[in-house]
């Protein structure tokens, strides 16, 4: 088969007319020619001390009645494995910058009461520190991110906290270590140096932080061998100068800068739309605000482009997802929100756009894990729900550590409100690690139906087979006492009259192996 190829892209919007078929969306796929690894921590968490995050949403201690696993919600845990979960960030975001790391290690009943001023004012009793983020680490499989305090620390406290993780002297802080009960050290994937310096992290301007990353960066040493990635805190929306200020300024070892983006329906701080009861005009505002990620990571990787021909700095979105006003009658400060299908469909096209920009974007991290703003987990005491992101990330994971590959596509229209345009359908390919071809289709019109005719260029393929994400409402979702309205449901098409196409619902996620 052949295609005629009119406009090239990784993800772009579609829509199909019904009354011919050769005006269907086609998408054409080069398995010939292998794009850059798309890297497994681009599936990346984040835990931060806030709200129910971690204490109930994760730590229940060892005597709670809800079943754990040496503290750890045993529902909870077994379901983060089930996603493949590669990374996990903690202990913040803003909190970050507060938190004084001894104050978590030792005896629990000796650890000092803090005040989280950042996020509801509430006491923080520190059962959950340095040797339980390991260890949850550890049982799920995947690697660490540690966000260390640059705002309110300062550089011997940062350089001890590594040193207690990573060292394997006999020097005092290891022994410190040893003494809390582990004598073999942790292994950090990446090591913030501080958050948001433009904002909770200190209200800095770009050169004076690009100073203090070098000051805090020169004591920041680890045994040969296991050094981490270190990430320096970046800007966010369409502001540049930090991406530039950084690349430039930074002498020291930076192998990463950090971004920030919150999708909001209204765009505002102080109204930004409802989690639930929204109608379309909020529907098609928030997927217009998450287009936007696409905008800032190229113009931020056009700086580093000029900076950093070489690419040995990444741009890593290690805090992303979708912000709603507070629900009713819940603390403001702990960033509980229900999660729809429209979130789902937030989490895929965002996944699309990185695996767009996989030579620069090695690293992201949803904000949050459980419990908090976009969350692929909900608990109520013993109950837990999983959230139709939950569900996406668990259809994504095939793209972890997958080589991305090009798409063509033609017959491109578009979903379009109240004079504005987004694409129909947001589309990636890649070959996975298991040697199959995956294909993820995203439809964001929460109307129109699209059909999809798909080619391959250097492989035959007769038929997909996979799971497809889809609801009858824009705001379907989860609850405790209907925890299954939203799931994924088993896909399969064949070739017809020496054609494949693909049924995609309106408002539906689906990824497909593509194959004979």
């Amino acid at each position: 088969m052949k295609l005629k190829h009119c406009l090239a892209a990784a993800a772009i919007g579609l829509s199909f007319s019904a009354a011919a078929a050769e005006e269907n969306l086609r998408i054409t796929i080069d398995a010939t020619n292998p794009g850059p690894t798309i890297d497994r921590d681009i599936y990346g968490q984040f835990a931060e001390h806030l709200g129910r995050g971690i204490y109930e949403g994760i730590w229940v201690g060892k005597d709670s009645d809800i079943e754990n696993i040496n503290g750890f919600r045993t529902d909870v845990v077994e379901a983060l494995r089930k996603i493949n979960v590669p990374l996990v960030r903690w202990p913040g975001g803003c909190f970050a910058d507060e938190y004084r790391w001894r104050d978590g290690v030792g005896p629990r009943d000796q650890r000092p009461v803090r005040v989280n001023t950042h996020w509801g004012g509430v006491e923080e009793d520190n059962a959950f520190g340095t040797h339980e983020f390991f260890e949850l680490v550890e049982l799920l499989g995947a690697r660490a991110y540690v966000n260390g305090n640059l705002g309110t620390g300062n550089p011997r406290e940062m350089a001890e906290w590594l040193e207690y993780i990573t060292g394997t002297s006999n020097s005092a802080v290891v022994e410190e270590r040893r003494k809390n009960g582990r004598d073999k050290p942790w292994s950090v994937a990446y090591f913030g140096v501080g958050n948001e310096a433009w904002g909770c992290g200190g209200h800095m301007r770009p050169e004076y932080y690009a100073d203090l990353y070098n000051h805090f960066a020169t004591f920041l040493k680890t045994p040969r061998g296991s050094e981490p990635k270190f990430v320096a805190s970046g800007g966010h929306t369409t502001d540049t100068s930090w991406t530039d200020t950084l690349s430039k300024n930074i002498q020291r070892q930076m192998d990463g800068i950090s971004f920030h983006f919150y999708t909001l329906p209204t765009g505002e701080w102080d109204d930004k739309g409802a989690a639930i009861g929204f109608g379309e005009d909020q529907w098609f505002s928030t997927l217009w605000q998450t287009m936007r990620m696409d905008e800032f990571i190229r113009l931020n990787k056009k700086v580093l482009d000029k900076n950093d021909p070489e690419k040995k700095i990444g741009f890593y979105v290690d805090e992303w997802g979708t912000w709603y006003n507070p629900e009713e009658g819940r603390e403001p400060g702990f960033l509980y929100q229900q999660n729809t299908l429209r979130d789902a469909v937030v989490a895929a096209v965002n996944f699309n756009i990185f695996h767009q920009h996989a030579d620069r974007v090695h690293m992201t991290n949803i904000a949050q894990m459980v419990n908090v703003l976009q969350a692929m987990i909900l608990t109520d005491k013993e109950k837990m729900v999983l959230t139709p992101t939950y569900h996406v990330y668990d259809l994504y994971q095939v793209f972890q550590d997958a080589s991305a590959l090009p798409l063509e596509i033609s017959n491109p229209v578009s979903y379009r409100k109240g004079g504005k345009s987004l694409p129909g359908v947001s589309a990636s390919a890649a070959k996975g690690k298991d040697g199959k071809l995956y294909l993820s289709l995203v439809n964001l019109d929460p109307s129109k139906a699209q059909t999809v005719s798909v080619d391959v260029n250097g492989l035959e393929v007769t038929e997909a087979t996979g799971r497809l994400l889809t609801s009858s409402r824009m705001d379907a979702h989860n609850t405790f006492s209907s925890p299954k309205n939203v799931g994924p449901a088993n896909y399969h098409a064949a070739e017809s009259a020496g054609e494949l196409q693909l049924q995609l619902p309106a408002k539906s996620v689906m990824v497909v192996a593509l194959g004979q």
